[in-house]
Order: C-alpha cells, then structure tokens, then sequence
C-alpha cells in the first residue's frame, strides 16, 4: 500500500476504518491473499502490519496491536492532525464524527505543512494539503503570505488562491502571483513544445496541394487517390494526381477561440486553459481569443502574453450563461471555415437551453469545427449536464473530458476537420 492510499484512507469515514480492521484479520490467517503469520516475523509481514497501522490510526479498535516508532510517529501525528476523529485529545465521538488537531492557528498549521512535507513525497502533499482545505476550512489562512510560501504549490492550490482573489489582501497578493506564476511556468514547460509541434504538424497537413515538391509529397493519400491506375504487369501505381502537404505560411492561418467557464467547478480546467492559451498565442499560424464566462462575458484575449495575468482576470464562481458566451464569440468569428471554437464547461446552462443549441448547429453549418470540453484537467469528467451533452452529440459535437496531455491531439484533430480522439469512456 502506498503513502497515497495511507492518506486516502484515513480520509475516509468511520465505515472505511471498520472495513480496514476486516482486511487486518488477514494478519493472523494465511489464506494467500492476506498477511503472513506474524509468528514469522518476516519483514515483509512487520512493514504491512506498520503500514496498516498507519492506514488505521491507532485506536483500541484498530486491532494491529503495533507499536510505531520513530519518524512513523510523526508521520502518524501528521495524518492524525488531518484525518483523526479527536480521541488522541480524549474526546470520544463516532467514527464518522471527525475533528482534526490543525485548528485555526496559522504558527500549528504551517508546522503541519513543514511536517508533511518532511515525511510525505510532493504528489501525497499535495493531497494532502488539498483535503485539509476541504475538511478543515483552511482556505482563509492562505491569505496570510507565510503560509503561502509553505504551501506545496499545484494546480488545485491556484484554483483555491483564484477563487479568493476578491478579498485578497494587497500584502498577499505579490506572493500569491508568484506562487501561482511557478506553477503557470512548470505547465508550459510540461505542455507547450509538444502543442507547437503538434499544431505545427496538424497547419502543415491542413493546406494540401496538387503540386506539391517531391518531399512534401503525402504519399499515403497519393497512393489510396491512385490506386485505380494500377499496373498489374509492372506491380506499381502510375500516379496521376499528387496529393502533398501544403508548407505553412507566414500569414494566420487557423483562428482558436477558448471560451471557458469560470464557475467555481471548473477551477483547474481555467487553469490549464489559460497556460494552452498563451502557448498557441505565441504560434504565429494561430490567432488566438480567450473568452471566459459566467453570467457575463470576459475578453481576456489582450493578456494572452502572460497566462497568470489572465488567470487573475478571471473570477472563479458564480452563475453560468452559456448561451450568451457562445453568442459573443460567434461574432468573433470572421473566418469559419478556418475556426475553431473550444468550449469548456460542464454544461449547467443557466441561460437560454434552446438559443445555446441554435448557436452550436449554425456555427457548425457556418463551417466552424466545435469542440465541447466537459472538462480539461487530469482529474477527468466531472459533474455535468448529461441532457446538454447529448445533444451536443446529436449535433456533431461530442463532449468529452479531456486532459492536458491529450489536448494537443485534440485540437490537432479539429484544425485537420477529422475525427475528434474522444477517450473511450465517453
């Protein structure tokens, strides 16, 4: 069992830890799937017996009977502090009646923090750091510089720090810009040379030739175009119509327009959003709109040079008028048949149901490639309109969860006009 799972499970309720003393029993059988006896003494027997000591908290009920020692014990107090349920401190509660030892005092937290990352490695801090949010209501003491600069800074976390930029205080706001700038720059570096090599790819395919140069010959499409001049005699195609690559040119030739929900929701969707958006910013083929939305509509196209200023332009929450972005970003469009529109939402259409359809029918008839983002992040679909998603599918428009690795494919696909890679558990 890993750390991860360690910090999953203590997270659960008290169902989930009456279900992890089941799996102990198997400590004292040997029916394969269980531990060894402990008889044995094996180490592998002692470190699965530590482990579930550390799954299970300690309590009387836990039924392991080890005893930590060493780094193990801080490493417990830490989990305690967040996924406890208050008996450590002699409070007898239920199970599922859980409190944590953190409190509301910011000097016990960022020792926490300092704790966690001690003992834990990055990607099981950053779990960790986004449950003690949720569970504990820690949001307000990310306000405070020094527990920013504790902080393990992810995706999640900036989407907490965008949804508190309202009232973020001016003393707060330097370091949270360049928490959230590290993340912004540790993105690019992770997504933007494969992009530009994919989209540049996807540009060059998209202008096809009849003449084309002997290297840009595209010789899959020639040989299928061909294969009724066949020579039996001489087993070979006498090609009488080249298909090629067209070379890109220096002029725009492809329009991107990113119209992105904002609700509270779609906090690391905006986020990744924004980073895509400033990479096919800065391809000289692509002109490239930002359009984010709630009940109103937000042009975030100008700060497209910097993603972290578009990401403190945006204003995570509130209501959501698909309808009326889709309608400002249709009269964007100069160029149809050379557009493509990304919506990204979940689908909660608080506006016009029937006008948001209309829209996406006659940008389609227009010529328009549509792609409907249920959402983009690595965490996959989340809660969306299902009515609204299947009649976007009706129309041609399948949407879809996508992540960011997949994205390059995806918009590589709409600037080709083919078939969208939709993953198949859609």
């Amino acid at each position: 069992m890993t750390t991860a799972s360690t910090a999953a499970a203590r997270s659960g309720d008290g169902s989930d830890r009456a279900g992890g003393v089941g799996g102990v029993d198997g400590v004292h059988g040997t029916d394969g799937g269980g531990f060894a006896d402990r008889s044995l003494g094996s180490d592998v027997a002692r470190e699965r017996l530590r482990r579930w000591r550390l799954v299970l908290g300690g309590e009387a009920a836990d039924g392991t009977g080890c005893a930590l020692t060493g780094k193990d014990v801080a490493m417990d107090g830490a989990l305690a502090a967040l996924y406890g349920n208050g008996e450590e401190k002699g409070r007898k509660r239920a199970g599922r009646d859980r409190s944590a030892g953190l409190g509301a005092s910011a000097p016990s937290v960022a020792r926490w923090l300092g704790d966690i990352r001690t003992y834990f490695p990055s990607s099981v801090v950053q779990v960790m750091q986004r449950d003690a949010i949720d569970r504990l209501g820690l949001s307000t003491l990310l306000l405070e510089p020094e527990m920013l600069e504790a902080v393990e800074a992810d995706v999640h976390l900036v989407g907490t720090l965008l949804s508190l930029n309202k009232v973020m205080p001016e003393t707060t706001k330097e370091t949270a810009r360049a928490v959230v700038r590290k993340v912004v720059e540790d993105l690019e570096k992770r997504l933007a040379t494969r992009t530009r090599a994919t989209l540049t790819g996807a540009l060059d395919r998209s202008a096809r030739v009849s003449r084309p140069r002997h290297r840009d010959i595209d010789w899959n499409r020639t040989i299928a175009a061909n294969l009724k001049h066949y020579l039996p005699e001489y087993r070979t195609i006498v090609p009488e119509r080249l298909i090629g690559y067209g070379r890109a040119s220096q002029s725009t030739k492809k329009e991107v327009i990113l119209c992105i929900d904002q609700s509270g929701s779609m906090a690391a969707s905006v986020v990744y959003a924004s980073v895509f958006g400033a990479v096919l910013a800065s391809m000289r083929t692509i002109s490239t709109r930002l359009v984010v939305f709630d009940t109103a509509v937000v042009d975030l196209t100008d700060q497209l040079d910097d993603p972290v200023d578009v990401l403190f332009g945006t204003q995570l929450g509130g209501g959501t008028d698909i309808n009326r972005a889709l309608a400002y970003c249709q009269s964007q469009i100069t160029r149809p048949a050379d557009t493509v529109v990304v919506l990204i939402s979940d689908l909660y259409e608080g506006g016009i149901r029937d006008g948001m359809l209309k829209r996406v029918a006659a940008m389609k008839a227009s010529g328009v490639q549509f792609v409907a983002l249920l959402a983009l992040s690595d965490e996959g679909a989340p809660a969306y309109d299902r009515e609204h998603a299947a009649a976007l599918a009706a129309l041609g428009a399948p949407a879809f969860a996508c992540t960011p690795d997949l994205f390059p494919e995806v918009m590589a696909a709409a600037i080709e006009k083919r078939p969208l890679p939709v993953p198949e558990s859609v």
